[in-house]
């Protein structure tokens, strides 16, 4: 309980603006939900062979993944509340949708005609007489969405849109299972205070439901409409990927810029989910700049012939930096001095015990593996699929969350995993990164990516940005990583206090 409370006390003023944002988008995506649902199932109750077909299309529409719903929306709406929203109201639609169709549908006939009988119109039959008799059904099915929404909001954070799931992945990205727990904790208790209030409006008459209503909607538009207002204003978006390294280099990219431009407006937004994720945003101008490494440029982002592997850091550099210009108009600064390149990664007692040292070792135990790998390692060429061509490596293999691959290793659940020279994890839990003898991973040095808006409004971003460059070394970045990853002090901190003692900034006064 102490871990707990000093957890949450680190973190109470990031939980409570991460709780607001969860609400927001829990709020919006109910509301939304409702005004598509209960007009559809109104209208179906009139029109049964639309019923059915209304039915079949919400719920195909909700077992699709949520992470799949999500990376199909990215390219179409770009990141942040709108794919989040959308993805939301997609699976709310079917539990709002069935409730009220079954609510209205099981009205007693005889009330049926005994509203006709009074001479009621439509409207008034439905307001007066439908409602209020299918309201403990309609309210059911509202309730069951807001669980569901709440529950799967917590994703947003993946696509930048924050809410408590930031707090659960940085819980399991950094080990800290307090942080997780807070996260997963308020996110339930959340749930179950919208879930008791929406149950206690089964008590109140349907014009005080009305009001409360729209006085809830003023209240969220209001607070939404003041969020897009601060954003119009001219600002500098820095996003990173998910983990304590790209959270380090964008909190040292905010201190760099706010010397040099101390009126600038920064916005920070942490741990992303997949590459493909940052790039689609700065593409679409809905991120400024983000830390990208040469060798992922050339492997995934841009359109070449000629890879990463075998290539010099500086060619590989020259390469990537060219072809972002050519075909996406992005500049591509210098990178940093540091080579955090794919590593295979094994246990030093799993390595001592067969004698391994190059990853062309493997080979001799092949049957013996059972390797764990990211999503994005096994459909790389220079990740699982490099391993099969270049090594002739071919073993049992399950994919994993990125974050959960070491602890996995560490309890001997697998033996094999993917990794980054610069990881925290292979000093924490005594790893070793095998010898690439075969040169099948590219050089992967960080460089801020800038699209072309941001150049034209910031010309002097470039000065700033490039005092890293040739900066930090392997052992520096993991040492940084280290302090962040295991002993859990803040990246922005850890950030500035190297940046202070490279007097690349001033120091505090």
């Amino acid at each position: 309980m102490n871990a707990l409370l000093q957890t949450f006390l680190k973190n109470r003023s990031g939980l409570l603006s991460a709780l607001i944002q969860h609400i927001e988008i829990s709020a919006i995506s109910l509301i939304i939900a409702m005004l598509i649902a209960i007009p559809l199932a109104i209208y179906a109750i009139r029109h049964r062979k639309m019923a059915n077909v209304l039915l079949q299309i919400a719920g195909i529409l909700q077992t699709i993944p949520s992470l799949a719903l999500l990376g199909l929306l990215i390219p179409v709406v770009g990141i942040g509340n709108v794919p989040a929203i959308i993805a939301l109201v997609v699976y709310a639609l079917l539990p709002i949708f069935q409730n009220t169709y079954v609510g209205l549908n099981g009205i007693d006939p005889s009330l049926e005609e005994a509203a006709d009988a009074f001479g009621m119109s439509r409207w008034q039959k439905l307001v007066r007489v439908e409602l209020p008799i299918a309201m403990p059904v309609i309210i059911s099915g509202i309730r069951t969405a807001t669980v569901l929404i709440i529950g799967t909001a917590t994703l947003a954070a993946l696509i930048g849109a924050g809410g408590l799931g930031t707090y659960i992945l940085l819980g399991i990205n950094r080990n800290e299972p307090m942080l997780t727990f807070i996260g997963a904790l308020a996110s339930a208790f959340l749930a179950i205070i919208f879930s008791l209030a929406i149950q206690l409006m089964q008590k109140l008459k349907p014009k005080t439901i009305g009001i409360l209503i729209v006085c809830f909607i003023a209240l969220i538009g209001g607070t939404t409409g003041y969020s897009k207002y601060e954003a119009s204003k001219p600002t500098i978006t820095i996003a990173g990927k998910l983990g304590s390294e790209p959270d380090i280099l964008i909190q040292m990219y905010k201190d760099l810029i706010k010397q040099d431009a101390p009126n600038t407006k920064i916005q920070l937004k942490q741990n992303f989910g997949q590459t493909s994720f940052l790039f689609s945003a700065l593409k679409s101008n809905q991120i400024s700049l983000y830390p990208e490494f040469t060798g992922t440029v050339l492997e995934s982002l841009v359109h070449t012939s000629v890879k990463g592997q075998g290539t010099s850091a500086a060619k590989t550099y020259q390469l990537a930096k060219q072809k972002l210009k050519k075909q996406y108009k992005m500049t591509y600064l210098k990178p940093m001095a540091y080579n955090n390149t794919y590593a295979v990664v094994v246990k030093q007692s799993f390595a001592n015990q067969y004698h391994l040292k190059n990853i062309s070792d493997l080979l001799k135990i092949e049957n013996k593996l059972h390797g764990g790998f990211d999503l994005e390692f096994i459909d790389r060429n220079d990740g699982y699929k490099g391993l099969k061509k270049v090594y002739g490596l071919d073993f049992k293999k399950i994919s994993m969350d990125a974050d959960l691959r070491y602890q996995a290793i560490d309890q001997g659940k697998i033996n094999v995993t993917d990794g980054y020279t610069t990881d925290a994890q292979l000093r924490q839990f005594n790893l070793v990164a095998l010898h690439d003898d075969r040169n099948l991973f590219p050089t992967y040095q960080g460089a801020p990516l800038i699209n072309a808006k941001t150049m034209k409004a910031y010309p002097k971003l470039a000065k700033s940005l490039n005092k890293l460059a040739g900066k930090i070394t392997e052992t520096q970045m993991q040492d940084m990583n280290y302090e962040v990853s295991v002993k859990h002090r803040s990246a922005a901190v850890v950030a500035h206090n190297y940046l202070v003692k490279n007097k690349l900034v001033k120091g505090d006064n």
